[in-house]
């Protein structure tokens, strides 16, 4: 689990191709300060498992699902990435419960610039809307965000500047693919609900 507060931003240094696979290499210093084999590190909002940490770096395996659901897919060597270490029992959860399994990618449609802040608008892939509420959560590219507006089509954000500086955000612009997360809470709702609303529906019916 994490909690969509980017650590560092790290720089792709090696993207290796494998069959219906890919092997990246990411330098991260302090997201791999305490990094092992096996632990969870995730990158852009997209949970890997650390295969190996040599100075600095950490190498982990993409497979195929992960790639044709995210923008890892086009990471190249020099791309900086937001990085977040898994979250740990009893820390302050600044953002939201984020797993790290990616929904789906949106597009960078506009930025609208202010003097403290810049309002992003993204664009929803078919589905998704449904789970996007108006002050709600979402995670974007890995960073956890309030949703300002809402329609069946796209959303936006506010980013301060700290976010904006200290994240793959700041730099993405129009047309940029970048990961969402919705909250998962609004899936297991909807999940749980479902057969419950059928059951009224067919009653009603009748």
């Amino acid at each position: 689990m994490f909690t969509g507060i980017v650590e560092e931003l790290g720089e792709v240094v090696a993207v290796a191709d494998l069959p219906d696979a890919a092997r990246v290499t990411i330098k991260g210093p302090v997201v791999t300060s305490d990094a092992k084999h096996g632990d969870s590190i995730a990158v852009n909002g997209v949970c890997l498992t650390v295969v190996d940490v040599v100075d600095g770096a950490f190498t982990a395996d993409v497979m195929r699902e992960t790639l044709r659901r995210s923008s890892l897919a086009k990471v190249a060597q020099g791309d900086r990435v937001n990085l977040e270490r898994a979250a740990a029992l009893g820390q302050r959860i600044g953002g939201h419960i984020v797993q790290g399994h990616v929904d789906g990618t949106g597009t960078v449609l506009a930025r609208e610039k202010a003097e403290h802040w810049e309002v992003v608008h993204i664009g929803l892939p078919p589905g998704l809307a449904r789970y996007v509420v108006e002050k709600g959560s979402i995670t974007v590219d890995g960073v956890s965000l309030t949703v300002v507006s809402v329609s069946e089509t796209e959303f936006s954000v506010s980013l301060i500047p700290t976010t904006l500086e200290l994240t793959t955000l700041g730099r993405r612009a129009p047309g940029d693919l970048v990961n969402l997360e919705v909250d998962v809470l609004a899936k297991y709702v909807e999940r749980l609900a479902t057969p419950h609303l059928r059951d009224t529906g067919a009653e009603e019916a009748r």
